[in-house]
């Protein structure tokens, strides 16, 4: 079962300096009925004008994931890490226990556009860490390219029995995810077209996924995906658990 949700239902933050589309209640927005799927309760996606920096800011028992989809990004924290993506670049930020963080932009002159994704940890007061991996477009061309998961490997690992895909499409290709008992899925078509499970996607269009052994995703045009699995049901932990 898929519940589709068309680019003009996501809410739109504009701050100037910043715009963000929040798929689900995140810092001033609040719906109840958009609350996350399982684990995952953030799904954002920011643009930051040219040399913007996001203040440095505190979170907690969070495994924050950002996908750079445009332009170069930036990071800084208050472990001493930092560093620079390009467009498919991945970064997983453990804040466990506790950190400090910035997203920046890292051209003053293009803005930049990411996705930003928390997923609930399944353990509380990890040790902060920082893993982040340059994946190229042509990894992700034709298929779903897993870039985290729980096992490793080629993926950067994630505290949690959840993973997030990405593709490139041409027009014409079908790539197909199967999904275990009891798990779920949120899709995000970030350009293009695309047929799923029976529904057609647009840019800038979103589906949570539920109760679907098989998904096939086949491109009408060139387009760009992100795609989250996770587990349908899990016990909150840490700070989530008060």
């Amino acid at each position: 079962m898929l519940q589709v949700r068309r680019d003009r239902e996501i809410h739109r933050e504009d701050g100037g300096w910043f715009q963000a589309r929040w798929h689900f209640s995140f810092d001033r927005y609040r719906d109840p009925e958009q609350m996350g799927v399982g684990p995952l309760r953030v799904f954002n996606h920011d643009r930051l004008a040219p040399g913007a920096i996001w203040p440095m800011h505190p979170h907690a028992d969070v495994e924050g994931i950002t996908y750079v989809w445009k332009g170069v990004f930036r990071h800084a924290d208050n472990l001493s890490n930092d560093g620079v993506l390009q467009p498919g670049g991945v970064q997983l930020m453990t804040l466990g226990s506790g950190a400090l963080h910035s997203e920046q932009n890292a051209s003053k002159t293009e803005p930049m556009e990411f996705l930003q994704l928390w997923i609930l940890p399944d353990t509380a007061d990890l040790t902060p860490s920082v893993q982040q991996r340059q994946f190229l477009k042509a990894q992700r061309t034709n298929t779903l390219l897993q870039v985290v998961g729980a096992a490793g490997g080629d993926a950067i690992t994630v505290h949690q029995d959840a993973a997030v895909f990405v593709a490139a499409l041409s027009a014409g290709t079908e790539v197909m995810h199967r999904f275990g008992l009891n798990r779920a899925g949120y899709l995000y078509l970030i350009e293009g077209a695309v047929g799923v499970g029976g529904e057609r996607l647009s840019t800038g269009d979103a589906a949570k996924i539920f109760d679907q052994v098989e998904l096939p995703v086949r491109a009408e045009a060139a387009s760009e995906l992100i795609m989250v699995d996770v587990p349908l049901r899990f016990t909150p932990v840490g700070v989530w658990a008060r």
